[in-house]
């Protein structure tokens, strides 16, 4: 009975670990039969095995195309079967995806972030109008609450129609508008509330895994 014992470190190396030994032997089981009716049907049942230990999965879209490419890795691609889809190949396994492409602009306000200098180009592109004033206060008034959740706790409005002039190139002038952003104290009132409000979840949540213990 020893002598059976199978350690980890003495069998062949596992291609896909999730699915486990049963599996990998089960798929190299169905490589070696040589009747290709025999092998068809092994095969099918061992998709339905695969499917069975992922349940969760069955509605995800094109599931059988997935474990039938998983199927075909497992087998190392030696595996020759009548697929329902097209086979895979070791090339496109290996094939490196396409580099991303990160943004690399260094903006000199970066405590404004990215996505404020994306809205106030598309702001531009919109024609002229009462939902384009609109959407430029809106700017306005979350690019002053970037600025206070980073720098101060208050800040003029100039500050800020000097910053949006500047990004926007001279084409968002709110300098010229008799309207005024929202109060520094109610953007930090609102702050502060947030903060507290998650401070009592987790606080709310720390009591309740004590309780469950």
């Amino acid at each position: 009975m020893i002598d059976n014992l199978e350690y980890n470190s003495e069998r062949p190396k596992l291609i896909i670990p999730e699915y486990g030994r049963h599996i990998q032997k089960m798929v190299d089981h169905a490589t070696a039969i040589e009747d290709r009716e025999e092998r068809n049907k092994i095969v099918k049942a061992i998709i339905g095995v695969m499917g069975n230990l992922n349940p969760h999965l069955r509605d995800v879209p094109d599931f059988q195309h997935k474990l039938w490419d998983q199927l075909f890795i497992i087998a190392d691609f030696k595996l020759d079967v009548d697929s329902p889809y097209p086979k895979p190949t070791k090339e496109m396994l290996s094939e490196r995806p396409e580099r991303l492409k990160y943004p690399q602009n260094h903006p000199k306000y970066r405590f404004y972030g990215n996505n404020i200098k994306r809205m106030i180009d598309e702001c531009v592109k919109w024609e002229d109008g009462d939902l384009k004033d609109a959407l430029k206060f809106t700017i306005a008034n979350h690019m002053k609450k970037s600025y206070l959740n980073w720098n101060k706790d208050t800040v003029e409005d100039e500050v800020i129609f000097n910053h949006l002039y500047e990004l926007s190139e001279g084409k968002i002038n709110l300098a010229k508008w008799d309207e005024d952003l929202a109060d520094s104290s109610n953007l930090m009132r609102n702050r502060s509330s947030k903060s507290r409000n998650n401070g009592k979840k987790h606080h709310k949540g720390s009591k309740s895994r004590k309780r469950s213990k």
